[in-house]
C-alpha cells in the first residue's frame, strides 16, 4: 500500500488502474468483461459492493463499498486473475497492469450519485461515444 493508505471497511472509495504503458487492451469488447467478471466475483465474495464501474480502453475506475480486506488485497487479486484470464485468451504473456492504483476514499457528505455518474461518462467525455448507452463496458446500480 501507498505510504499514508488506510482502508476502512464499509468505507467508500473510487479505483483507478491503468494497463502497463495504457495499452489500449479493453478496446476488445471480450477481454473487458474480464475484468467486469472480477468485479462480480468480489461481490459475490462479499469482499466489496461494486457500485459503479466503467472499464475503459486502457483505465478502468471502479467505485466500491469495502467490506473486508484491504485496498491492496482487493487490487491485486482483481488484477492478477484477470491478467491471466485475458492473457490466456488473447495469447498475451507478461504484465497486463501497470504496478499499484489510485484510490480516493469518499466523505460520507460526497455526493455518490454524482461520483457514478462521473465514473459511468467517461466514454463520453473521451469521445468514444456520443451516447452512454453505446458503450458497453459500464454499470452503477443507480442508473
Amino acid at each position: 500500500m501507498r505510504i499514508g493508505r488506510y482502508a476502512e471497511e464499509n468505507r467508500i472509495y473510487l479505483l483507478t488502474a491503468n494497463t502497463l504503458e495504457r495499452e489500449p487492451v479493453f478496446e476488445n469488447y471480450g477481454l473487458g468483461r474480464v475484468v467486469i467478471h472480477q468485479f462480480r466475483e468480489v461481490q459475490e465474495q462479499g469482499i466489496a459492493d461494486s457500485l459503479a464501474f466503467v472499464v475503459m480502453p486502457d483505465h478502468v475506475h471502479w467505485l466500491i463499498r469495502l467490506h473486508r480486506g484491504s485496498l491492496g488485497q482487493l487490487m491485486c487479486r482483481v488484477k492478477s486473475l484477470s491478467a491471466k484470464e485475458i492473457n490466456e485468451a488473447a495469447g498475451r504473456v507478461g504484465s497486463l497492469w501497470q504496478k499499484g492504483f489510485h484510490d480516493r476514499a469518499l466523505r460520507q457528505e460526497d455526493d455518490l450519485v454524482f461520483m457514478a455518474r462521473y465514473v459511468v461518462a467517461n466514454p463520453l467525455r473521451a469521445g468514444l461515444v456520443k451516447r452512454l448507452g453505446d458503450y458497453p463496458l459500464w454499470d452503477a446500480i443507480w442508473l
